[in-house]
């Protein structure tokens, strides 16, 4: 009989197709054969492999325009600095009595003119009130105009320049001309002759007063804005999709528009705070009842000499809050213009 080979257990053949192999997921490990040079297999069991996870690239987003110009803001020092002595004054004016505990309008005779003492940090008027309560309540009429005159100017000249800079033509032509005529009237004097003619003056008629004779530089810059960003791809694509002006002018030109008209409105509040100080300071403006900055500056002229800290305190505290509405201005403006970046 023939010589029958060795059984040799390395030397095994592969596995065909008919053999049952282990289905996906089972606990049973497949069984790997590796053939070296010489042709002989090892088998070995092999642990299912789990593929690498593809590694993604963090890649930053596209930044917005508001984006970025709210991230240059945050890196200009004057931002915070302004940010903050704004924040205090908006506190001071709405929550005073968490500065002082003393009445503004509580003036005895028996207390006029005393100077600073730890019992009034800022001394005492003519009338005898107290001038570091009246210092702290009049901040309220002082923003209170700043704003809502700010707010009704952004209002009535962002409707006029975008309506002129949108249409153009005869709209535009109308609407420049008015806007040239209000331009050439000042604005304090124009102030002056409006509120003479109120025998009862309140915050509100100083807001009409400088609402009604400020709009026009808000007006000149969205028009311009509006010239600019109307002729733009994306605006001229939605027009020619369907777009209605409505929309157009909503979704597309004012959001691209409006940038320049909040730099102007940031540096103007602070403008218009010291108007209604200058208003009340020539009497013309906020009655003496009323306590504010303009009215305690006003009275302070008549012991300038014999008590100058009367004036001292009211003027202070209203030219750190013009000046941080200027300082925000400059911040606003250097971030949302690209060529200042």
């Amino acid at each position: 009989m023939p010589e029958q080979p060795e059984h040799d257990p390395k030397r095994e053949k592969l596995p065909t197709r008919s053999q049952e192999q282990p289905q996906f997921g089972s606990q049973e490990a497949p069984t790997l054969f590796l053939a070296d040079a010489e042709g002989t297999t090892v088998e070995g069991n092999v642990e299912y492999a789990v593929a690498p996870t593809p590694v993604e690239t963090a890649l930053d987003k596209p930044r917005g325009a508001w984006a970025e110009a709210w991230r240059e803001l945050r890196r200009s020092p004057r931002f915070y600095i302004s940010a903050v002595l704004l924040l205090l004054f908006l506190v001071m004016a709405f929550f005073p009595s968490w500065f002082t505990d003393q009445d503004p309008r509580f003036c005895p005779i028996t207390r006029t003119d005393l100077r600073p003492s730890s019992d009034h940090w800022f001394g005492t008027n003519t009338q005898g009130c107290d001038i570091y309560s009246r210092t702290i309540y009049g901040a309220r009429a002082s923003i209170i105009v700043g704003t809502a005159t700010t707010g009704l100017i952004v209002v009535v000249g962002g409707v006029v320049g975008a309506i002129a800079g949108y249409f153009g033509g005869w709209i535009d032509s109308v609407l420049a001309r008015v806007t040239d005529i209000f331009f050439g009237i000042p604005l304090l004097l124009a102030a002056l002759v409006f509120m003479s003619a109120f025998t009862e003056r309140t915050v509100w008629t100083v807001v009409a007063a400088l609402g009604l004779f400020g709009w026009m530089q808000v007006a000149r810059i969205m028009r311009g804005s509006v010239i600019t960003v109307k002729s733009s791809d994306y605006v001229v694509a939605a027009r020619a999709l369907g777009g209605g002006t409505g929309r157009i002018l909503t979704r597309h030109v004012l959001p691209n528009a409006i940038a320049p008209v909040i730099v102007v409105a940031t540096i103007s509040l602070g403008t218009f705070i010291a108007t209604e100080a200058t208003l009340s300071f020539l009497g013309i403006g906020l009655p003496l009842t009323e306590v504010s900055w303009g009215a305690d500056i006003s009275t302070a002229t008549n012991v300038l000499r014999d008590a100058p800290y009367q004036l001292f305190f009211p003027s202070l505290f209203l030219s750190v809050t013009v000046l941080s509405f200027i300082l925000l201005g400059d911040a606003v403006r250097d971030a949302l213009d690209p060529k200042l970046r």
